[in-house]
């Protein structure tokens, strides 16, 4: 329970990786207020786990990939709470395609969604974090892509890789505020929105080639998002931790 008193919000949360880092928190203690997009069918299934794990859950609708969104959702999170100690940024939105073929929209759409949503609610966050004194964990989840110029993926990369120095950078600027900045690099990871895109037969058999055997699980992520807002984490700020099972190098084996 290493996050007990703690309130942590958790955009992005009502499956795949989001869940998997709210429900991990909530083990540990934290209450949740728990985001995601208007109309979702998943957010107050994920609620109710969370309170199923005794600890309160706040669930939120709003549209994170603008400004108005985030403004929202962190008004009404302090609204419910009086206080955010945590935040975790999950949102991100993939489009691919062939970089000469890429819709123009489409493309702005996924920068929109994976990167400038993350400014957006962060500066919100931290905001609140300074004016209340200082002290706070804010937790970006970025991608192995941010290093990885994986073919048709150009503006998903893109995101990713500029979500990395935005994190790095918030963490150089809050350090004398005592608020730790990291990040996150999840592998390929085993979510709703993969089978969807690639088909379960497919990614069963490229699962098995990876080093590890297996893809990641949201529990995985969500079990390192616990130690890095932890206070066992309290010396760990502006850092990238990958959790891949080894998907960076499954290619020089």
């Amino acid at each position: 329970m290493k996050l007990s008193g703690k309130t942590a919000l958790v955009t992005g949360g009502g499956r795949g990786i989001g869940r998997g880092c709210a429900l991990e928190l909530a083990r540990n203690g934290a209450e949740v207020v728990l985001n995601d997009r208007p109309g979702s069918p998943d957010l107050l299934v994920t609620a109710e786990e969370i309170r199923q794990l005794g600890r309160t859950c706040v669930p939120i609708e709003a549209d994170v990939f603008d400004r108005e969104g985030c403004e929202e959702l962190v008004s009404r999170a302090l609204g419910e709470t009086g206080r955010i100690d945590i935040l975790i940024s999950n949102p991100a939105l993939g489009r691919r395609a062939p970089f000469l073929e890429q819709d123009a929209a489409d493309f702005e759409r996924v920068v929109q969604g994976t990167l400038l949503s993350g400014f957006h609610v962060s500066q919100l966050v931290g905001r609140h974090m300074v004016n209340r004194g200082g002290r706070g964990k804010i937790l970006f989840i970025s991608s192995v892509h941010a290093l990885s110029p994986y073919a048709q993926c150009a503006a998903y990369n893109a995101a990713k890789a500029g979500l990395n120095h935005l994190a790095a950078t918030i963490a150089v600027e809050l350090a004398p505020h005592r608020i730790n900045v990291n990040t996150i690099e999840p592998g390929w990871i085993d979510t709703p929105g993969e089978r969807i895109a690639f088909g379960e037969e497919y990614l069963l058999e490229q699962w098995q080639q990876l080093p590890w055997g297996r893809a990641g699980t949201p529990a995985d992520i969500g079990r390192a998002a616990a130690f890095l807002v932890s206070d066992d984490a309290d010396y760990i700020t502006g850092a990238v931790l990958r959790v891949d099972g080894g998907f960076w190098f499954k290619d020089d084996r």
